[in-house]
């Protein structure tokens, strides 16, 4: 329970100062500058009073209950402090100092020993590491910056200097500001998932707003999006997404960072705003927090120029806006009310329309708000600043056409965006327009890209019922046959199933593989071959060699007797050159595959989310065109669906060039098998199915390899 930690009626400042550059001094500044509701306690042994509030000789002496301790220490010094703050029932505590794991093996065992202290006191952190935490309901500044703006975004962030940057835009901008504002620093004891469940659960707070360079428990932070997202928007930047970038996130935390294309389809999936550039963040997040989410993912554009409006166009459709066709009776009227040069498609361009009047922009904006096709609108160009470019008095028309727009949004529930060259100018058209929640942008780009995130969050709310909760049920769908060929495998200290195992177990779960047979002699080779009656494929049976073409370990199109003979003591003499330690169990005879689409599925464990699965061209064209989508598991038939769609040779499916399309059926049913095995068997550290063959109607698993986890036996103990 993180109430009495962020909303906090008492605050014990551990380690006040005198001196004016301390933060033990400028905490206590601040709480009383700006009125803190709540009460105030200096900690220091050496001082009796500080700016006029009685100082304590330690946190157990404070008479009255105390919710919070601020503690601007050295790291040394925190674990005995915390337990002194347990002995005092504090409920949580805010941890300034560095020094910790971001310093490596020592700094580690620092903060090792600070979580083992928590813990065994019952006292929340926030930190180490950390800038400190504002309630801005409550007045409770542990940062130190000054009036930081108020308003309906609850801020997470693991770079101070991120959050000053966050801060000053708010400030700047004038329009909207913070609820909360959480430095998560090396997020030690409370995890993000945590602060988005209380986010959830405040009714001032209508957004999130998340800075993320580390994220210890991935999964549970998922699990929590999933269920916040549908209530309240979250966006997030995630940095670390370059070797470099990533080592400085490192450095700066200790956490694991790095944005992969696991960790952003991770976050999409949960309905989760991902930004990707820094000075688009806390514009979008100012958008979804205020506007209603677009519900069709149509946007109409309304514009005083041609350049803007192809240049919005261009970039709305790069982010898969859709800009529908008006309806007949929406061109007719615009028409009725515009020069006869005006363009009256979307986008619409009023074309020197509204140079003498510019209120009717709202008479264009009330005939577009009501088509049925359109799902929000975007005005772009000059809008704001016509009684600055050309005359004072087309100002009041200007604000006749802000109030308008207002009252649109309040009818029609569908958003508008305006983006204005004269948007950084006094114009009280447009701070009329941030009145009414109407993003106003002197970019076009940045309007665009709010434009496309209230579109996404709608898409997202839109689908919501066919996403997964990124809970995994393990072992329901387990084989006792499965089990028992996994167990075999760590009784004989293996860590990979042999090819035949694997097909086995993927097979008995319902994906169509030819298993084959090990055969021990180039005889029993023979006699297999003739049971299957056609062309074989030969390969290395050896739980010691996994790449089995690496080795020459593999032989196509293999029919008479003597090539069998011949193949097979082929394989076993590269095998014992490549390996001459390996376990050879023989070679395996199985039914060769005919030709058709190759692709892949693979499953991996991800350091922060878990099991992951991978999907895309298989075969050769794995390394070369890297064409591969990434989702954690499990998966639902409608994520399955999507999986397909998501990559660039999707189209292949369809058929190309008068080619008849693939069973995508099939392969829906067996990336939902390979989700099942995963939660069936935790063992499987990794699987890799490729190529898997697609045919027009089925398909065939030629290659199958998986790999458990070192300690099996725990694993199952675990459950």
């Amino acid at each position: 329970m993180l109430d009495k930690v962020l909303n906090a009626r008492s605050v014990a400042i551990i380690g006040a100062s005198k001196s004016k550059t301390k933060r033990g001094y400028q905490a206590i500044k601040t709480l009383k500058a700006d009125g803190f509701e709540g009460e105030i306690y200096p900690v220091n042994p050496k001082e009796d009073m500080i700016l006029g509030i009685p100082c304590y000789k330690e946190v157990t002496d404070i008479e009255g209950p105390v919710d919070l301790a601020l503690i601007t220490t050295p790291a040394r010094t925190i674990p005995g402090i915390l337990r002194k703050c347990g002995e005092k029932k504090v409920a949580g505590a805010v941890i300034i100092a560095g020094g910790f794991r971001e310093l490596g093996d020592k700094g580690k065992e620092l903060e090792d020993a600070v979580i083992q202290a928590a813990r065994e006191t019952n006292v929340r952190l926030i930190g180490p590491n950390t800038s400190g935490m504002i309630n801005l309901k409550s007045n409770m500044n542990l940062v130190g910056i000054e009036n930081p703006p108020r308003g309906n975004i609850a801020l997470l962030c693991q770079s101070g200097n991120m959050a000053l940057t966050l801060i000053t835009e708010a400030t700047i901008r004038k329009h909207e500001g913070f609820t909360y504002y959480v430095g998560v620093g090396n997020e030690a004891d409370i995890k993000f998932h945590e602060y988005l469940a209380f986010f959830r659960n405040d009714p001032d707070t209508k957004a999130i707003l998340m800075y993320v360079e580390g994220m210890s428990q991935g999964r549970e932070f998922l699990q929590e999006a999933y269920k916040t997202s549908i209530e309240k928007p979250i966006i997030l930047l995630k940095s670390g997404r370059s070797a470099t970038g990533k080592r400085s996130a490192g450095s700066h935390t200790g956490s694991l960072a790095g944005m992969s294309q696991v960790a952003k389809a991770a976050y999409e999936r949960a309905g989760i705003i991902v930004i990707e550039n820094s000075d688009e963040l806390f514009p979008v997040a100012e958008t979804l927090s205020s506007q209603p989410p677009v519900k069709n993912n149509n946007i109409a554009i309304l514009a005083d120029g041609g350049g803007h409006a192809t240049i919005a166009a261009d970039l709305l459709s790069d982010y898969g806006v859709n800009m529908p066709e008006l309806s007949e009776k929406t061109k007719e009227k615009l028409g009725s009310i515009l020069p006869e040069a005006a363009s009256l498609v979307n986008p619409v361009d009023v074309a020197g329309g509204t140079d003498s009047d510019p209120s009717l922009f709202a008479d264009c904006a009330k005939i577009l708000m009501k088509d049925p096709n359109v799902g929000g609108l975007l005005v772009v160009g000059l809008f704001g600043g016509y009684g600055i470019r050309f005359e004072k008095s087309l100002a009041i028309g200007e604000e006749a056409a802000a109030h308008r727009f207002g009252a649109m949004i309040r009818k029609r529930h569908k958003p508008i965006f305006v983006h204005s060259l004269y948007a950084s100018h006094p114009s009280h058209a447009l701070d009329l327009l941030r009145h009414y929640d109407i993003p106003v942008h002197d970019s076009l780009d940045i309007s665009c890209k709010a434009v496309a995130s209230l579109c996404r969050y709608g898409r997202y709310l839109k689908s919501y019922h066919g996403i997964t909760n990124f809970e995994l049920n393990w072992r329901a769908k387990a084989k006792r046959e499965g089990i028992r060929i996994i167990e075999n495998a760590g009784k004989e200290g293996r860590t990979a199933l042999l090819e035949h195992e694997a097909k086995q177990l993927i097979q008995m779960h319902g994906a169509p593989t030819s298993v084959g047979g090990v055969a021990a002699s180039a005889e029993q080779a023979w006699k297999m071959v003739c049971q299957i009656k056609g062309k074989v494929v030969l390969k290395i049976a050896s739980p010691d060699i996994l790449h089995k073409s690496d080795a020459g370990g593999v032989l196509l199109n293999i029919e008479t007797k003597a090539d069998v003979k011949k193949g097979f003591q082929q394989i076993m003499k590269n095998a014992r050159a490549f390996n001459p330690d390996a376990d050879i169990r023989g070679v395996l005879v199985a039914p060769m595959a005919r030709p058709g689409l190759e692709v892949i599925i693979g499953t991996k464990i991800d350091e922060q989310f878990g099991p992951v699965i991978m999907y895309g061209l298989g075969g050769i064209m794995v390394e070369i065109m890297k064409d591969v989508t990434f989702w954690v598991l499990p998966v639902s038939s409608a994520s399955c669906k999507k999986i397909l769609e998501d990559t660039r040779s999707s189209v292949l499916l369809d058929g190309v060039r008068g080619q008849k399309g693939y069973d995508k059926k099939s392969m829906r049913k067996l990336i939902s098998i390979c989700s099942e095995l995963v939660e069936a068997y935790p063992e499987i550290e990794e699987m890799d199915l490729n190529p898997v063959m697609l045919y027009e109607e089925g398909l065939d698993v030629v290659d199958a390899r998986i790999i458990l986890k070192k300690n099996p036996e725990q694993v199952v103990k675990k459950l």
